[in-house]
This record gives C-alpha cells, structure tokens and sequence, in this order.
C-alpha cells in the first residue's frame, strides 16, 4: 500500500527582513523562521518543511498583505512549485530593491561577524538585469518519463533538471540554445555518459559550449558535434576528465574568446573553463571603479592578489608604474603573462604563482623588498577570502597607503576587515556592493582600507563559523 503524502503544517508570519539566500525572516514562538518566496513587510502563510531547535523553514503559500515592491516574474520557469527552476532566487522583488537588500546583507555582514562598520557607503554598481550571464554550467538528464533529455539548471531545492525551455539571464543567443541542445545530445550514442555543459560567451559575441564527455564519442557522434556548431556558429570544447583536460574541436577557437576593459584598451583571452566574471559589463564598471578608489598613479608600484588571468593586474599596468599579480596556479600564471604580452604590457607586470592560502610575514617582506615597496594592494579572493593575507598585512609594519578588497562573500569579507581594524588598526574608509548576479542572493562588494595606529590592546576574535551562523541559517 502507498505511503500517504506527508501533510505539512501551515503558519502565518509577519515578515520582517531577507536573509543573505533571499528568504524572508520571521520570528514565531521564539524561533527564526525562513520563508521561500516571501519579502520584507509582507504577512504570509507558509507550510513548514523543516523544524529545528532554534529556527525553522518554510515556503509561502499564500500572500495574506503584499509587499508593493512584489513584481511579476519574467521567466515563466521561476516560482516555488515542484519542478520550478532555482537558477534564481529574486525574480518576485523589483530588481532595484534587491541592489538596496543585497547593501543590507553586506552591512549587517561588517557588524556582526566584523564588528566593523564602513566611514561611508559607496553607492551600488548597476549592470543589465537580464540577459547578463555570460558564463554558466547546465546540468544534462536523459528523463524517459519527461519526454527525453532535459538541459538546465535544478529544480529549487532538489538534483532534478528543470524542464527549461528558456532563461532570462542568460543572453538570448544562449537561451535558444536550450532546446537544440537537447535534440544534440538525444542523437549522440553517449547520451547517458554526458552530465553537463559548461556555456562561456565572450565580450566580442562568441559562444563555446564544454561537453562533459565521461566516454570516448563515436565518429557519429563527432559529426553531430561538428554539425552543430557550424549549424548555431559555436565552437564545440570536449572535457573528458578535469577543466585542464578540455580542448576545442577546431584549435582556432583556443583565442576565440576574450574579455574586454575598452576603457583602459585591454582584451584577456580565455578558456571557457576558466574563472572570469559572468557579467561582462558589471565586470567593466567593476575593474574601473576599483582602480579609481586606489587612486593609482604612474610612480605607483601595485600588488594584485588571487589575480587570475589578470583581470586587475593588466589594467592596473596601464596605470601604474609596475605591477606584480599573485596566484595559486602556475598554469593561470603563465596564460597571464602571455595576456600582458598580447596587451604591450610585459615591461610593466610581473606574475608570481604562490600559495595564498599559506601567506606569511616573510613572503610580505620579501615581496616588499624586491619591489623596493608597495604603494596599492588589491584583493579579489574566492568565497574562502584572504585569511592569511590580512593576518599578515595587520601584523606588518610594512604597510600600503590603500587596499581595495573585491569580495564574492561578505561573510569571509566581514572576518578579514575584522583581523584588519582590530589587530592592524586599518581603517573600512568605505564599502558598497555590485549587483553581479540579479535575481539571486549572491552579494558581490568592494571596501577600501586605510592603515592607522595599531590598536594597544586585541579584543577577543568571535569563532568564525558561529560569526557568519548569525547572519545566514546555521
């Protein structure tokens, strides 16, 4: 016999804020409840899903009093039903509300993890709401019982592929892609042993699509792929094992995407594994801004951390006297400096590959000395920040007159500012965020740091992980 559905219980909530996810907050009983689908100034019903000691989670089932700032979504893939994609979070709040909660998020971030709180606010940096996402990964099922294959993002909440037929962020040459895709990969004998598509556009309009390829193609199959990308003007990559392993049909498309900085004439090619920024215009504004608030001059000798391809670092060059970009992979070091080669910049930049992760007082020495000191830092770490790397830059004598730091999370942004004001003394002269990723809860921000005298006496750092639980669901 069937087991009956479960019946989840129902409770109705005033809604009082958004959480770094895009949930709406409540309180109940003496518990924070988490609400999908609900937005600040809002009284809802939800049925709740999970119930723990201290909070509980829910998804919103009726809207008792809507919020005005409550639009239409545009996809008709968005919403909370089974089976909705969850590529976004925010298509239900008007986009520049989100900008506005998204400033909250890192705010309250600063406070309560950092104990830190910015001189003054930088007004947000706007890009396109849609058609933004340049860069994205889509997951491929063969689901007999929807009909074939299905190419997409998940469902909310679950390892299943929505049935998408279209996405508003991605740039419509890559949206019409979905459902040829889908026709793709069902002629291809290894259909079953194909599990994503990895997309990348360029700045200058090319498409290259990564085939996750977990068994060998056929020569039928290697047609298919070569009819295909003459028939939409794409070029076809093939992964069999890790990123490093893909490589072009065709080697001509090896250079045949680039990301472009006009305003400082700079062009980087890469792969379309690699890491670059997703929105390509916002990344523009980005690079402009944090190279105006170092205020780099031609005398300047600049450090750029976690530099990557040297998406900082070459345009820095174009500024700066000289410029030294640090990275973890040596493969990531060597393509930067062909890029500062390609851009008449070699004189200019030097790239190190190094272990940031591990950074020490005497690598900061030794870096300090061999550029005879460093007049601007940047920092652009990924999610786990730059621990290390603020420890040393509060413990050191040898300090910059300004760091900017580029974060994709204000949680670890948060830890290291802390470490930085505290223990260093550094002053937060200024803090804002980009709007990087529109209708979902992803915080991109920048801050400006300023060194002052070192504080006499530590105060005890909180635990970091009971630190960021404060602002996000433990």
């Amino acid at each position: 016999m069937a087991r009956a559905p479960k019946v989840l219980e129902k409770f109705t909530v005033d809604i009082e804020s958004l959480d770094q996810d895009g949930r709406g907050v409540a309180h109940r009983e003496g518990k924070v409840v988490f609400v999908e689908g609900a937005l600040p100034g809002e009284t809802v019903t939800y049925e709740r899903f999970r119930n723990k000691n201290s909070y509980e989670c829910g998804r919103a089932v009726s809207i008792e009093k809507e919020s005005s700032l409550r639009v239409k979504p545009a996809c008709k893939h968005f919403g909370l039903e089974p089976g909705c994609c969850g590529g976004c979070a925010m298509q239900h709040l008007d986009p520049n509300a989100q900008v506005a909660i998204k400033q909250r998020v890192l705010l309250d971030a600063l406070w309560h993890i950092g104990k830190v709180k910015p001189e003054m606010i930088l007004p947000p940096i706007f890009g396109p709401f849609w058609g933004y996402r340049h860069r994205a990964r889509l997951t491929v099922r063969d689901v007999e019982k929807k009909g074939g294959v299905l190419v997409g993002f998940h469902e909310r909440s679950s390892s299943y592929v929505a049935d998408m037929t279209e996405c508003k962020i991605l740039p419509r040459a890559v949206s019409d892609l979905l459902i040829p895709l889908r026709r793709l990969v069902e002629s291809l004998s290894i259909r079953q042993r194909l599990p994503q598509i990895e997309v990348a556009m360029g700045g200058n309009g090319a498409i290259a699509l990564v085939f996750r390829v977990l068994e060998e193609p056929t020569e039928a199959d290697m047609n298919a792929f070569e009819a295909f990308s003459l028939e939409h003007g794409v070029s076809v990559w093939l992964q069999p094992k890790g990123p490093d392993s893909c490589y072009p049909m065709h080697p001509s498309d090896l250079t045949a995407l680039k990301l472009e900085l006009p305003e400082f004439g700079v062009h980087i090619s890469f792969k379309p594994t690699d890491f670059t920024q997703v929105n390509h215009r916002l990344n523009e504004t980005m690079v402009s801004r944090a190279i105006n608030l170092l205020d780099v001059k031609p005398e300047h000798r600049v450090a750029d951390f976690f530099c990557g391809l040297g998406n900082f670092t070459l345009p820095l060059a174009v500024r700066a006297k000289t410029v030294v970009g640090i990275e973890g992979s040596e493969q990531l070091v060597e393509r930067a400096r062909a890029g500062a080669a390609d851009n008449g910049l070699a004189q200019k930049t030097q790239f190190v590959a190094r272990n940031l992760f591990t950074w020490s007082t005497t690598d900061w020495d030794a870096l300090w000395e061999q550029l005879g000191g460093i007049d601007r830092v940047l920092i652009d770490p990924p999610r786990e920040g730059a621990l290390e790397l603020a420890r040393t830059l509060a413990a050191t004598d040898k300090r910059p007159p300004r760091i900017v730091y580029v974060s994709c999370n204000p949680a670890t942004l948060a830890r290291d500012c802390a470490i930085l004001h505290h223990e260093g003394g550094w002053h937060i002269r200024a803090a804002g965020v980009m709007n990087m990723f529109p209708h979902t809860a992803h915080v991109e921000s920048m801050a400006v740091l300023e060194p002052g005298p070192k504080p006499e006496r530590v105060p005890e750092p909180e635990q970091p992980d009971e630190a960021i639980a404060q602002v996000s669901e433990p």
